[in-house]
This record gives structure tokens, C-alpha cells and sequence, in this order.
């Protein structure tokens, strides 16, 4: 395993802000990342663990050892209550594994794609898009024990998912090391077509019984038309969490916004909608240097060149200034902040 010094992290992350790390290694297999492990406690070094980069920013340069999981494999896992299991090690692009399930005759995540970064680095986040979350697929994943180095375990119940939320940035943040998920997989097309923006997609596209592949091209598609390319302008998607509000809350909102959108939850709760929030306190496409708001979508933080990543934040806490101060709600960072 190579290990490099004052190494830049620019190109290792979808916001693109310059950092550098003290350390930096990638960890292809489960020895060497065993091994990055030890070099960081030899160090002295915080080790910070890095997937597709796709959900972090970088406030300034580390003094920590970088460590990129890049542990590879995608495999059949057998099959449990008629649906087919499918292990993919940390490092798969998300992507990536869904077109390949597609492709094997495996549906149930063609609502998240176009999601990147990897699989490793989903269950942290719970992703979810266009009605459907990563919880609903997840059967179990494995992961290494930063203190024992042990591998151990996990049912999707151990891992208390909630929306954009799971045991690993609580109970387990910074504990746990994921090196592999076991999904499962339908055979049986089942479409979930609940999201507005999908179906009128595909009802623009003549589709009324769409196959799980037709499904897929339509995510593409709206996401395309909502979310700018990394590779075009940086950035790491929702910059911030739409928030989960008790009804009374809700209510307080509406009167002074009547036309708030809000979503019932479950639990009797209420979801806003952020970027909602964000665009009516006259944010949307709003600029300071080269950290932006996104002019297509108020929920995204843009990199226009050279923003800084304590840039970035500073705009971010300018944002959610304004949506407490006018609306009495708070927001709630999405990406992880370094």
C-alpha cells in the first residue's frame, strides 16, 4: 500500500475545494486497510475514511491519514424469502452496481440511480431518492471494528436507519469501518412510482407500465435536468437535510407562508421542503466568489472554480441564517465537514 504525503484531496471529491491531507492511502483489499488503520494509531493521526467523496467537505488542509476504501467485488449471496441477495464491497460505485443488478435481472434500486459515490458509504447516509430508500434493499453488511479488528455483522434493524440517518453517524461514527453490503433484490418487476416529478416523466415519455430499465433512464433524466454534473461544477448534491417537523411547527409556518410545502411522515410529523425555504429567502443562484447556490436548485452548494471549503460553510451558515430568522426553521447540514 502506497502511502503519500502532503497529498492533495482536490480531485477526491465532488466539491472540488482544495485540501491536503498529511496522509493519504488507498486500502484495496481488507489487509491494507487493516494496515491504514495501524499506520494512523502509529502516527498519531486521526484516520479519516474516504468512499467517492461525494458527501464531504474539506474546511481546511488534515492533519489525519487520509484512507480511501477501495475494496472491490460484486457476487450473487444466495437467496432469502424469493428474493436474490447481491454482495458488493465497499469500494463499487453506487451506480455502477445498480445498472449492474439491472442488468442481472435484479430490480428494486432503479429509483436510486444516478446517486454517487459508493456502496460503502451508503448505509451511512441511508440514501434515498424519488420514493424509495437504501433501508427498504439493505438486508446486512459487514464491516471492520476500528478497535478490535474484528469483522462484524449488521442487520439493517442494528443499523437504525432513519431518513438520511443510521447508527453510523451516531452510536457508531467513527467505529465502524463498512466493507461490504448484501441487498435484497426482486425478479419480479414491482415499479415504485409514488414520486411526482418520475411519473410525470414517464408519462411525458408515453410510458403508463414502465419496465424497471425505463425507470431508471426517467431518474436519470430528472436528476439531469435538477442536479449539475460534478464533473462540470462541483458539488456534493442536497447541501442540506429537508426538515422533519412536529405539526405545531408546521402550522407556525404556514401561517406566515400559506403556501409552504409540507409531506406527512409516519410518525405524524411533517416534511419541508428546504430548498423550498431556501429559494423564497431570495438564495437561489446567489454567489460570494466561487461558493454559489445552485440557479436550478436552491438545495445545492456550487464550487464556480476555486471556492474554499470554509467558503462554502460561511455561505451555508448565511443560508440558514436567513431561513431561521424568516421562517423559524432550522436547517441541517447534509454533507459530512471535515
Amino acid at each position: 500500500m502506497q502511502v503519500l504525503e502532503n497529498h492533495s484531496l482536490k480531485a477526491l471529491h465532488t466539491l472540488g475545494c482544495e485540501a491536503r491531507a498529511r496522509l493519504f492511502a488507498e486500502a484495496r483489499t481488507l489487509d491494507e486497510l487493516r494496515a491504514g488503520l495501524a499506520l494512523g494509531r502509529e502516527r498519531g493521526l486521526p484516520v479519516v475514511l474516504l468512499g467517492g467523496g461525494s458527501n464531504v467537505l474539506f474546511r481546511a488542509d488534515l492533519e489525519a491519514l487520509v484512507l480511501k476504501v477501495a475494496l472491490d467485488g460484486l457476487e450473487p449471496a444466495g437467496e432469502e424469502g424469493g428474493q436474490a441477495l447481491v454482495r458488493a464491497a465497499a469500494g463499487v460505485g453506487w451506480d455502477a452496481l445498480v445498472e449492474d443488478c439491472l442488468r442481472r435481472g435484479l430490480h428494486g434500486l432503479e429509483n436510486l440511480s444516478g446517486i454517487p459515490g459508493t456502496a460503502g458509504a451508503a448505509p451511512v447516509q441511508n440514501i434515498g431518492a424519488y420514493g424509495v430508500e437504501l433501508a427498504e434493499r439493505l438486508h446486512s453488511l459487514e464491516a471492520l471494528d476500528r478497535h478490535s479488528g474484528e469483522l462484524r455483522r449488521l442487520t439493517a434493524r442494528e443499523c437504525h436507519f432513519g431518513y438520511r440517518d443510521s447508527i453510523f453517524k451516531r452510536a457508531l461514527r467513527d467505529r465502524l469501518v463498512i466493507c461490504a453490503v448484501t441487498l435484497r433484490l426482486s425478479r419480479a418487476p414491482a415499479p415504485r412510482l409514488e414520486y411526482a416529478a418520475l411519473r410525470d416523466e414517464l408519462q411525458a415519455r408515453g410510458l403508463a407500465r414502465p419496465t424497471p430499465a425505463q425507470v431508471r433512464d426517467a431518474v436519470l433524466a430528472v436528476r439531469a435536468r435538477k442536479l449539475p454534473d460534478p464533473a462540470v461544477l462541483g458539488n456534493a448534491g442536497s447541501f442540506f437535510q429537508n426538515p422533519i417537523v412536529a405539526p405545531a411547527a408546521f402550522a407556525a409556518l404556514r401561517a406566515v407562508a400559506p403556501d409552504a410545502p409540507g409531506y406527512p411522515e409516519p410518525d405524524g410529523r411533517v416534511k419541508l421542503a428546504a430548498g423550498w425555504l431556501i429559494e423564497r429567502c431570495g438564495f437561489k443562484g446567489a454567489r460570494r466568489g466561487d461558493a454559489g447556490v445552485h440557479s436550478g436548485q436552491a438545495l445545492v452548494l456550487v464550487n464556480h472554480g476555486q471556492a474554499r471549503g470554509q467558503e462554502l460553510l460561511a455561505l451555508a451558515d448565511e443560508i440558514r441564517a436567513g431561513v431561521a430568522a424568516r421562517y423559524g426553521v432550522r436547517l441541517e447540514l447534509e454533507p459530512r465537514v471535515y
